[in-house]
């Protein structure tokens, strides 16, 4: 078993230390795996195979940071509630729950529980009251003697329960609770400034950390600021070019202008955020229910929705009580196919929903029976189904008939009642305005501890679906909630609001592995990417990303204007198959080429193109991008493969069908140079064409054999017209708008075997927190995963070209994008060693691959 060591010094920056161990490090020993063949490519460089395997580093930098102790495991799920809350209350509760805690031993929390160390997660036979349940011993055993004893079935379930690492219901105790959250909105009053930091969100917290003799965290330097911002406001990485604008500027006010800018990129919000919502409202674009039609998504409406920063009460209003079918899917559930327990129906689905994604409620449970795990009861439950059904519904009991008769009904009648004689629609309407009322406290602080959870990685409230749970910080997350309010609900604003605060852009909190006990702030927890930001940021870093997704949104922030702006200069082209009004055979495929030279580099490069039937876009022998329905024309940005003299484009298109029909490309580009100079490239007669085919090679376009003659002007089909020409205009409008708005985005593509081993869950159930913990399958596919290493080997190839020749701007501009910092010294030295003065196609993907999977990559710190 071999065990290295991963350093962290003061600055955050995580260095692997190959050689020297380093003070402050953490060791790890992992049992012996086989290391992927990159990895053994960059120890033989290095000349440190026989010291350490790489895919160590793998396991063990990610688990680092990780909040959990072990490599979590698939096995079948514990329900808690349902199996073990009523062994622990029939054997143990009675004398060591609630007031009691007989031998200092209380139950009433996971972390009374683990602080006791009567039970270590993972690890049945050393948890002390499991082996006290199976002993025979009279004066060890639990309960004692004179009590019943526990079943071997019961005893089962215990084992597993602890073997699976005591999962426990969100917010659940055994004590009597005491604390009973507020309804109607509270209005704290703001304490005084401390040290000039005037901020409210500051004034707040720096009062509670003074109260309590705690220190107030440190700043973040820019660079740390940089990129946790843009990640958590727009989930992609700065750019090495905005990185250096940023730290060159040195206005004041700098950090409050890039948190302005970022969310003024209504695109890249959007997408971002597509994957927050998605996950609140169980909505996505393919999995269980669209076959059979018992599912509608809400993609189209959701997107629309971000892009236009709809205020909150207004979206969710919406949503409960829809004017059109565009968003009916969040309320009308999934309708399972067969039997279904009377928990799974979509009436009891509806109260499940909306009670957990608006309001923090755990409403499942009350579903069945009475809650185990708060107050809410099943009549509560069943009046919420009751507005959304359309027949009489019958109250059912643990799945059993009652004979009584639900009435539908509001659970905060404090706030006022509906009428439960009307229609479904004015009932939903009546529903939607008593959830939006001003004066429900729970409905606007549960959205803003989700917005603080996802900046600051804990919520106010802990877990977020556990609302009826006391905040570490009341005051706060009341004037959060009226600040919202004040500002008309709008989830921009409130965003603004956290990312300015000091709070925000301070130092991230160190979590140790195995860490409980009561929470005290002492800063944001540093978050891993989820799996859609993990993707996009390998793919900006290997200019990887699709050309095509699959969510069902018009993604453009264009207005008609802007749109209407845009003249269109291109020509439909084709070879001399079309000359003089000839039909082009079907399968026909030739090489469109156009040559021209620049003076310099434009500072942005983007193009539309499509063609009748499809076809592969190369940039100076680079494949670019491909087109496979003419209807859709792809957005291209290019800028980093052109260069300095003569450019070449190249296209190869094909003609499909199984007859002569029409075929033709169009293609035009906006290049846009310093001072918003602009150069149109366009296809038209200046474009040429060949029979003769290249043969492409690893996302090169390889050899071009034969003789380039004028290509052929063909007349535009009205079709090609009607269903090309807004689509053409939208990505040419765009130029300028940044590089992002182009690319697609992993929220906006259906999941895959890599996002679900990263955590992306299948949505048939509404999703409020990712796993922090690593899974095996996550580690497999991180280690060898086909599609990681395809991005990281294309990502390769297109930097040994812009880098050829020169490994430290090479290393450091991956540094830039990757980290948002220079390289150390150390680690420039090391990889400078390992790439070599000509870095190779491997060498290169192996440094992505060390780059992707390092701690300070994968995490939001």
């Amino acid at each position: 078993m071999d065990s290295m060591r991963l350093a962290s010094d003061d600055a955050g920056h995580v260095a692997l230390a190959l050689a020297e161990p380093v003070a402050h490090g953490v060791d790890f020993a992992l049992a012996e795996p086989v290391a992927p063949n990159h990895v053994r490519r960059f120890l033989l460089r290095t000349g440190s195979f026989g010291m350490v395997h790489l895919s160590h580093v793998l396991f063990s930098a990610l688990l680092s940071l990780s909040v959990l102790s072990g490599i979590a495991t698939a096995d079948e799920p514990i329900d808690f509630s349902h199996q073990i809350v009523p062994i622990l209350k029939a054997h143990c509760v009675e004398c060591h729950g609630g007031s009691q805690a007989k031998g200092g031993f209380s139950l009433n929390t996971r972390a009374l529980f683990l602080e006791n160390a009567a039970a270590i997660p993972k690890d049945p036979e050393s948890s002390d009251f499991y082996l006290r349940m199976l002993s025979e011993d009279d004066d060890l055993m639990m309960p004692p003697s004179d009590k019943p004893r526990v079943s071997q079935e019961s005893l089962e379930l215990i084992r597993r329960w602890i073997a699976a690492g005591l999962p426990w219901e969100p917010g659940f105790t055994f004590a009597e609770s005491t604390y009973e959250p507020p309804l109607l909105p509270r209005h704290p009053e703001i304490p005084a400034a401390h040290a000039g930091r005037t901020h409210p969100i500051d004034r707040f917290i720096d009062a509670w950390l003074l109260e309590r003799d705690l220190p107030i965290p440190e700043p973040i330097d820019d660079e740390t600021f940089l990129r946790r911002s843009s990640l958590d406001l727009i989930g992609l990485l700065p750019t090495p070019g905005e990185r250096d604008e940023f730290l060159a500027d040195s206005n004041p006010d700098k950090r409050a202008r890039w948190i302005e800018r970022l969310l003024d990129r209504r695109i890249d919000y959007a997408d971002h955020w597509m994957t927050f919502w998605n996950d609140l409202l169980r909505n996505d674009y393919t999995g269980t229910g669209f076959i059979t039609g018992g599912r509608k998504q809400i993609s189209t409406w959701l997107y629309t929705a971000l892009l236009e920063n709809r205020p909150y009460d207004e979206f969710v209003r919406d949503l409960i009580a829809p004017k059109t079918g565009e968003s009916r899917g969040f309320i009308d559930g999934i309708k399972w196919r067969g039997e279904v327990s009377a928990g799974q129906t979509l009436e009891i689905q509806f109260s499940q929903s909306i009670s957990q994604s608006f309001l923090g409620i755990n409403m499942k449970c009350a579903s069945c029976h009475d809650s185990f795990i708060d107050r809410w009861t099943l009549k509560e439950a069943y009046s919420l189904a009751a507005i959304y059904a359309e027949a009489p519904l019958e109250i059912h009991r643990c799945d059993k008939p009652t004979g009584e008769q639900a009435t539908a009904g509001w659970i905060f009648p404090e706030l006022g009642s509906l009428d439960a004689s009307l229609p479904r629609e004015q009932r939903l309407e009546q529903l939607s305005k008593l959830m939006t009322d001003p004066r429900n406290g729970r409905f606007t602080r549960t959205i803003v501890n989700r917005l603080w959870h996802q900046l600051m990685g804990r919520g106010l409230v802990h877990p977020v679906d556990a609302m009826q749970t006391e905040p570490w910080h009341e005051d706060l997350l009341d004037y959060l909630a009226n600040y919202l309010v004040e500002h008309d609900y709008d989830l921009k604003q409130l965003l603004r609001h956290i990312a300015t605060s000091q709070a925000y852009q301070s130092q991230a909190e160190v979590i140790e592995t195995g860490e409980e006990g009561e929470y005290v702030y002492r800063g944001p927890r540093a978050r891993r990417l989820t799996a859609e930001q993990f993707l996009d940021a390998v793919w900006q870093l290997t200019e990887a990303t699709p050309a095509s997704f699959d969510a069902p949104v018009l993604r453009s922030a264009v207005s008609a204007e802007d749109r209407e702006q845009v003249t269109l200069q291109g020509k439909w082209i084709w070879g001399a198959s079309a000359k003089e009004g000839a039909v082009p055979p079907a399968g026909e495929t030739i090489m469109l080429r156009k040559t021209f030279q620049l003076e310099a580099v434009p500072r942005q490069a983007i193009a539309a193109v499509t063609c009748d039937n499809s076809a592969i876009i190369y940039v100076n022998g680079r494949e670019v991008s491909r087109v496979d329905n003419w209807t859709q024309p792809a957005a291209i940005l290019f800028e980093s493969n052109l260069k300095q003299g003569r450019n070449d484009i190249v296209v190869r298109a094909t003609n499909a069908g199984n007859s002569p029909n029409a075929a033709g490309l169009y293609f035009e580009a906006r290049l846009i140079h310093g001072g918003d100079q602009e150069i149109a490239i366009v296809s038209d007669e200046s474009w040429q064409w060949n029979p003769q085919l290249n043969q492409p090679r690893e996302g090169r376009m390889g050899g071009l054999p034969g003789k380039f003659e004028a290509a052929v002007v063909v007349p535009a089909l009205s079709v090609w017209t009607e269903q090309t020409r807004d689509p053409i205009r939208n990505v040419l409008a765009a130029a300028g708008e940044g590089s992002g708005v182009l690319r697609a985005r992993a929220s906006l593509l259906n999941n895959n075997a890599l996002m679900t081993a990263l955590g992306r869950p299948n949505r048939d159930q509404i999703v409020t927190s990712r796993p922090q913990e690593l899974t095996t399958l996550e580690a497999i596919n991180l280690a060898n995963g086909e599609q990681l290493m395809q991005a990281l080997e294309k990502g390769a190839r297109r930097l040994q070209s812009r880098f050829a020749g020169q490994p430290e701007q090479l290393i450091e501009h991956t540094y830039q994008f990757a980290l948002s910092r220079q390289p150390t010294a150390a680690e420039r030295d090391l990889l400078l060693n390992a790439t070599g003065p000509e870095p190779t196609v491997e060498s290169i993907q192996d440094l992505l691959w060390i780059l992707c999977l390092s701690p300070e990559f994968v995490y939001v710190r």
